[in-house]
């Protein structure tokens, strides 16, 4: 059995190995990187595009609570595209694969942001909803782990790998990132109004 001290150095060491790159595949500096994130975000608010956020069962999870610290913390226009009856809808007209990409092309508008989160990067109805979203002129971050030449991972404009096959180290560091960025976003917003 693995300490709770023990468990949590990994996830400290693991968080030190994130890699971000860009589109083409460069390294960012993790910190840069936050800063860009930040940066993305008070670009939607400022010009009054939105944030969408994706994912599939604990990703999922991930993307809600974020959507929510976006939408309420944050004050940034925000959905997700998982609520019961939609999503089962979308999954049921146009298959499980093709309903985030149906949530895409209802609601993405050039200019707006993608944020996905998929532990594996593998995800099918992840990558087609990428490929709806650069259709509109989106712009894209992808939060991944497992496999380092996920598929996902070659999609974004700025993309954070963790380095792990575990679902949750993955999904833990995924989701101090989600709360790293809107963190940062509602502590310089509250800057420039107060």
């Amino acid at each position: 059995m693995i300490l709770f001290s023990e468990h949590c150095r990994n996830l400290f060491n693991l968080a030190k190995n994130i890699v971000v790159t860009n589109r083409d595949g460069q390294l960012i500096p993790i910190d840069e990187a936050g800063r860009m994130v930040t940066n993305l975000l008070h670009d939607m608010n400022d010009k009054l595009k939105k944030v969408m956020v994706i994912g599939n069962g604990g990703s999922a999870a991930i993307a809600g609570h974020m959507h929510n610290d976006l939408s309420k913390a944050v004050g940034i226009r925000s959905l997700v595209f998982q609520d019961l009856s939609l999503l089962t809808a979308m999954a049921n007209d146009l298959g499980y694969d093709a309903a985030y990409e149906g949530g895409l092309n209802l609601w993405a508008e050039k200019g707006d942001l993608l944020i996905t989160i998929s532990s594996s990067g593998e995800s099918d109805n992840m990558i087609l909803a990428v490929q709806a979203a650069q259709k509109r002129g989106c712009q894209i971050i992808t939060l991944t782990g497992f496999k380092k030449e996920n598929r996902l991972r070659q999609c974004g404009d700025i993309n954070f790998y963790v380095p792990a096959t575990d679902y949750g180290l993955v999904e833990t560091l995924h989701s101090m990132l989600a709360h790293y960025f809107t963190d940062m976003a509602q502590v310089d917003l509250t800057e420039e109004t107060g």
